[in-house]
C-alpha cells in the first residue's frame, strides 16, 4: 500500500524537475552562438530580457488568429463584387473590447488643448465635426451641442472623427500608454507640465531625443556606464495602438472560435453570432435584438413600452452581447474605420498572410552621421518617405508607396504600368482614379483613389444587410459622419496564444 501511494508522488517530482530544467534550458543565460553569457559586466554587459511576454494593453482584449475565409457569405445585393471570398491567414493582435468613447475623445482633447498651448490649431483639428447630426430633413440639432459633451452620453461611441483624427488619437494613446508604463517603471516622474514639442512620445523617447522628468534609469551591465534609459529590447515598452486592418477587423467580427471542433468550423457566420437571425433565440432573452440596427424604413428603435434594440441613434458601448472573443458591438451601433485603402479588386491582389491594402514606408530622417534629426514642432520625430529600396525596384513600385499594386489596379478594363505622368502633373491611381470631368472629353469620375478608406460593420442607421462583417464600403479619410466610429488594435508579439 504505501509503495502504491509513493509511486505517484516521485512520478509527480520527477516530472516537476524535468519541465523546470526544461523552462530553464529554454531560457538559458548563455548564448548558443558563442557560448559567452547574457546579462554579465564581465563579458561587456550584452543585456537580454528573458521569458519575457507582452502584456496586454489597456482597453485591449487579445484576438487570436489563424485562417478563415474572408469575403461574401450571403447575397450581393448591392453588386459590387468587391469582396470575393478567399482563404488567409491573419496573426494574432489585440483590439479594443469596445468602440471608443466620447469621454476617451475627450481626454484625448484635454491633453492637446493643455500640452500645446502655443499652437491651438493642433487642438481645433482634432474636434470631432459635431455637424455631422444635422439633416436638411431632420430635427436632429440637439445632438451636435449635446451628444459629444453631455456625461449623459459618455460611454457612447465617438462619431464625426475622420479617419486621419482616428489615427492621430492612437498615436497620442500609444504615448500615453508608454509614458504611464515608464512611470509605473520608476524611471520618469509625472510630468503635468509637458509644453509643445517637449513632451513624451514613444518614438522621440527611444531615439534619444526626449528628456523629461527622469526619477531614476536601469542600472547598466555595460562597464562603461553606470545607467540607462528603458529600451524597445527590454520587453517593457507597448507596440503602437493602431486601427485594425480591415482582415483583423473582419477575422474578430467573426470570432469562429466559438463554432470550432479542433480545426474543423462547423457552421460559418453571417453575423457575429449563430444563426442567420438578429433576435436573440437564448430563452431568457428570446425575441431580443443582437445589435443595433435599423429595422424597417422609419423604425429605429421599437415601439415605446418595449423599446426592443433600445437605441434610438447610437447607444452604450456595451450594450447587447459579445462576441466569442469578448468584443462588443462588431455589428450595429456604429460602423468603424479600418486602415485599409479601398479598391474593389483588394481580393484578388493581397497576400494570403496578413492582407493588407494601404503600405507607405518611411524611415527617420537622419543627418549623414545616421543621428536621428531633432523633433518638429509638436515633439514628434520627422519621417521620410522609403526611397529606391530593393523590394520597390522588384515590384516597379514607386517612392514606398504600396497603396497599389504595380502602381495601378485592374478596374474597369483600366491598367497602368510603369511611372506614367500626364500634362497635369497627375501620377498613378491618382490620376486613374480621380480624371477631370470638367474637359469635354470621355474621361470618367469616381471617389476611389488613394484616400478612399474603407469601413465596417453597419450602424444604428443602417439596415441588417451592412451588420455582415464581410460587407464593406468606403468614405475619403478626411471625411466623417454621424454613424461612423472606431476602435484601435495592436499587434501580438511573440506566442499566438499569449501567456
Amino acid at each position: 500500500m504505501y509503495k502504491f501511494r509513493a509511486l505517484p508522488i516521485i512520478l509527480v517530482v520527477f516530472l516537476f524537475l524535468m519541465a523546470c530544467g526544461s523552462k530553464k534550458k529554454s531560457q538559458s543565460n548563455t548564448s548558443s552562438t558563442t557560448g559567452w553569457s547574457y546579462n554579465n559586466p564581465d563579458n561587456g554587459g550584452f543585456e537580454v530580457a528573458l521569458g519575457a511576454e507582452q502584456k496586454t494593453g489597456p482597453g485591449l482584449v487579445l484576438i487570436e488568429g489563424g485562417r478563415f475565409t474572408m469575403g461574401q457569405v450571403q447575397q450581393d445585393v448591392m453588386y459590387d463584387w468587391n469582396n470575393k471570398p478567399r482563404t488567409v491567414t491573419v496573426s494574432s493582435f489585440y483590439m479594443d473590447e469596445t468602440e471608443v468613447k466620447n469621454v476617451d475623445y475627450r481626454e484625448y482633447l484635454f491633453w492637446l488643448r493643455r500640452v500645446y498651448k502655443d499652437y491651438p490649431e493642433v487642438f481645433r483639428r482634432a474636434l470631432p465635426d459635431t455637424l455631422v447630426w444635422r439633416s436638411p430633413m431632420g430635427f436632429n440639432d440637439p445632438y451636435v451641442q449635446y451628444y459629444f459633451r453631455h456625461p449623459s452620453y459618455n460611454n457612447y461611441p465617438v462619431v464625426g472623427v475622420s479617419w486621419v483624427k482616428a489615427n492621430d488619437y492612437c498615436l497620442w494613446r500609444t504615448d500615453r500608454v508608454n509614458e504611464q508604463i515608464l512611470i509605473d517603471e520608476g524611471e520618469l516622474n509625472p510630468d503635468p507640465n509637458q509644453l509643445n514639442e517637449k513632451n513624451f512620445n514613444t518614438e522621440a523617447y527611444l531615439a534619444g531625443q526626449y528628456e523629461g522628468v527622469v526619477n531614476q534609469l536601469r542600472e547598466s551591465l555595460n562597464p562603461n556606464q553606470t545607467e540607462r534609459r528603458t529600451t524597445f529590447e527590454d520587453g517593457v515598452l507597448l507596440p503602437n495602438y493602431r486601427l485594425p486592418t480591415e482582415a483583423e477587423w473582419e477575422f474578430a467580427a467573426y470570432a469562429l472560435r466559438g463554432n470550432t471542433y479542433e480545426e474543423r468550423i462547423y457552421e460559418r457566420r453571417i453575423f457575429p453570432w449563430d444563426g442567420h437571425n438578429v433576435r436573440n433565440p437564448a430563452s431568457k432573452y428570446r425575441g431580443e435584438m443582437m445589435a443595433n440596427f435599423v429595422r424597417g424604413r422609419g423604425d429605429m428603435m421599437g415601439v415605446a413600452g418595449s423599446l426592443n434594440d433600445n437605441g434610438s441613434i447610437t447607444t452604450d458601448v456595451k450594450s447587447y452581447w459579445p462576441n466569442d472573443y469578448g468584443l462588443y458591438c462588431m455589428a450595429g451601433n456604429v460602423n468603424e474605420w479600418v486602415q485599409d485603402v479601398y479598391r474593389p479588386l483588394t481580393s484578388d491582389d493581397v497576400d494570403g498572410f496578413n492582407p493588407f491594402r494601404g503600405n507607405v514606408y518611411t524611415d527617420l530622417r537622419r543627418d549623414p552621421n545616421g543621428v536621428v534629426v531633432q523633433k518638429d514642432k509638436l515633439g514628434r520625430l520627422i519621417l521620410d518617405t522609403v526611397k529606391d529600396i530593393d523590394v520597390a525596384n522588384r515590384y516597379n513600385y514607386q517612392k514606398g508607396d504600396y497603396r497599389n499594386f504595380r502602381d495601378g489596379d485592374l478596374q474597369s478594363g483600366i491598367a497602368n504600368s510603369g511611372d506614367w505622368k500626364t500634362e497635369d502633373g497627375k501620377r498613378g491611381s491618382l490620376r486613374m482614379y480621380a480624371q477631370d470631368a470638367t474637359t469635354g472629353t470621355t474621361d470618367f469620375v469616381t471617389l476611389i483613389n488613394d484616400n478612399a478608406r474603407v469601413y465596417k460593420g453597419g450602424s444604428w442607421k443602417d439596415r441588417a444587410y451592412w451588420l455582415n462583417p464581410s460587407t464593406r464600403r468606403f468614405l475619403d479619410q478626411d471625411g466623417s459622419r454621424d454613424d461612423i466610429g472606431f476602435r484601435c488594435a495592436m499587434i501580438r508579439v511573440g506566442s499566438p496564444s499569449g501567456l
